[in-house]
Parts: structure tokens; sequence; C-alpha cells
């Protein structure tokens, strides 16, 4: 077996690795499991907002 065949197996085997992972965090991703965890993530830009005072606001005006 000469070093030329080795490097493609080589290839070949991180192709499989690198495929299997990115099917598992494709299934991880979506699993159901994860569906309350995503959805509290995806409000976290909303959180701790606070409602500018419009009066303090207006009296700095001219």
């Amino acid at each position: 077996m000469d070093l030329l065949e080795r490097v493609s197996d080589a290839r070949s085997v991180m192709t499989v690795i690198c495929m299997m992972t990115f099917i598992g965090i494709v299934f991880w991703a979506f699993s159901a499991q994860r569906t309350q965890d995503f959805k509290e993530a995806a409000m976290l830009p909303f959180a701790d907002e606070e409602q500018p005072d419009t009066q303090e606001q207006e009296s700095g005006h001219g």
C-alpha cells in the first residue's frame, strides 16, 4: 500500500466522519426536545428592554 492510497483512504474516512457529524447536528437541532430552548433563545433580544420615558425625551428638545 503506497502513500497515495493511504491519503485517499484517509480522505474518504474524513469525508464520512464529517458527513455523519453534520447529519447528527441537523437531527439534534431539529429534534422536538430542542423546540422550547430555541423559542426561549429567539426571545433573548427582546428580554429586559426598558421602555423610554416620553416626558424625559420631550423635555430635552429645543
